[in-house]
C-alpha cells in the first residue's frame, strides 16, 4: 500500500467536496478530461466550465467558475500551467475552498496566490487516480 504524506489533506479535500467544477472540460471522450469527470460524476456532482460549449456529458456547461449559479467545492483545472493563472481571479470569486490542478500541471504563483486566500491548492496529481487510490486504501467511503 501505497501511502503519501499528502493523503490526509487529499482525503480532507474529497470528503469536504460535493459539487466539481471541471475547467477545461472537454466533450471529446479520448481526452483526459472527460474520463477524469465521467469517473468522479459516480461519487460527486460534476459542473462542466468550458466557455466553448453549452453543454458536455449531458450536463450544463458554464463559461467560467463564476458563473456557476451554485457554489461549488472543488475546481478542477486541465489548463496548461502557464495559462492557470488566468483563472484564479474566477476560482477565487467562486469561494471554492479547493484549487485542484491536474498531473503535470503546476504554477507557483497560482498556488501561493490561492494559498494565500485560505484555499487549499493540489498540484500535478490527478483527481481521478488519487481518489482511486484512497478508496482502495479504505480513506473513503
Amino acid at each position: 500500500m501505497v501511502v503519501s504524506q499528502l493523503d490526509p489533506q487529499l482525503t480532507h479535500m474529497f470528503k469536504g467536496t460535493r459539487r466539481i467544477a471541471v475547467l477545461g472540460l472537454s466533450p471529446d471522450p479520448a481526452k483526459a478530461s472527460y474520463g477524469v469527470a465521467l469517473y468522479l460524476r459516480e461519487f460527486y456532482e460534476i459542473v462542466p466550465v468550458n466557455p466553448n460549449y453549452d453543454e458536455i456529458l449531458g450536463l450544463a456547461c458554464y463559461p467560467s467558475v463564476a458563473s456557476i449559479p451554485e457554489p461549488v467545492d472543488m475546481v478542477d483545472v486541465f489548463q496548461r500551467s502557464e495559462r492557470v493563472i488566468d483563472f484564479i481571479d474566477d476560482a477565487l470569486a467562486s469561494k471554492a475552498p479547493f484549487f485542484w490542478m491536474q498531473l503535470g500541471i503546476r504554477n507557483r504563483a497560482a498556488r501561493e496566490r490561492l494559498e494565500a486566500e485560505g484555499v487549499q491548492v493540489v498540484e500535478d496529481l490527478c483527481t481521478k487516480v488519487e481518489h482511486a487510490r484512497l478508496r482502495r486504501q479504505g480513506a473513503l467511503a
